[in-house]
């Protein structure tokens, strides 16, 4: 059976690309659309919990409309879910991404004449000129310093990842405003252009062979237990999002192995090194 999170399927209504695959009400060719709410929940039915979140400029196709509700698949990784459809915008190329831990989006060509929303770090713009020091979207203006152009990616998550030490801890959670542990992997593995799937079970399955025990950590070196991912920064110290410190942190690895297996909460499995 499939992965329910990469299905694009609601139930009623499935992508062109299921036929044959799955009984449907109706196979669509799916609608192009983005994410212009600085960050929405994705559930796994309408109105219903936090799974997964979008930023700002993600890249969506629609599959059903319902009511209030849309069901959507992220173009980035394929995760599939309900979103409100006020968070829908037409499709508009990004140019630029947001590249500091968080910005904020101007209603005129200056600081001090007052911000109209926050966006995440990984949120994506269309830049359509340059005023001084602020870049011209068109929801509004936003620091240039702290974007980057889209077709210029970085080179380390882990320097990434660490822009966000000190983030609240949120279940599901994919943004500055709050994170998850597999969150947390992914928006570092984004700005890099890396592909990396949304949660920590697809994470593990992702990203080949475990390494022997006794071989050496190194610096992106992943971190895996049952339903949790940590990412090395050096050979004895990781960072990651997690429910006991409830921010985003660095811990020395010996303690939080010990301390997660002395918890008994999450199944140790061992760690992976992506190529």
């Amino acid at each position: 059976m499939s992965d329910a999170r990469l299905s694009p399927f609601s139930g009623r209504f499935a992508l062109e690309t299921l036929h044959g695959q799955v009984e449907a009400e109706a196979f669509v060719p799916g609608e192009p659309a983005r994410i212009g709410s600085p960050v929405v929940d994705l559930s796994t039915k309408p109105e219903g919990g936090r799974d997964r979140q979008l930023l700002y400029g993600a890249e969506v196709v629609v599959i059903e409309r319902r009511g209030e509700s849309a069901f959507v698949q992220a173009q980035a990784d394929g995760y599939c879910g309900w979103i409100t459809a006020l968070a829908l915008a037409p499709p508009s190329p990004a140019t630029h991404v947001v590249v500091t831990r968080g910005t904020h989006l101007y209603r005129e060509a200056s600081i001090k004449r007052g911000e109209h929303g926050a966006l995440s770090l990984g949120a994506r713009l269309t830049v359509l000129d340059q005023a001084g020091d602020l870049a011209r979207t068109p929801e509004g203006w936003v620091p240039a310093r702290h974007l980057r152009p889209i077709d210029l990616p970085e080179t380390d998550p882990v320097s990434v990842a660490e822009r966000l030490l000190g983030t609240p801890y949120l279940w599901g959670g994919n943004a500055s405003f709050g994170i998850d542990c597999s969150g947390l992997v992914q928006l570092a593995y984004a700005l890099c252009h890396r592909a990396c799937p949304g949660d920590s079970d697809l994470q593990r399955a992702a990203f080949g062979d475990f390494l022997p025990e006794d071989t050496s950590t190194q610096r992106g070196d992943l971190f895996f237990w049952a339903g949790h991912i940590a990412i090395a920064v050096s050979p004895d110290l990781l960072l990651h999002a997690n429910g006991h410190a409830m921010a985003v942190v660095y811990e020395p690895i010996d303690a939080c192995l010990a301390r997660i297996a002395a918890s008994g909460e999450a199944r140790w499995f061992g760690r992976k090194r992506p190529v």
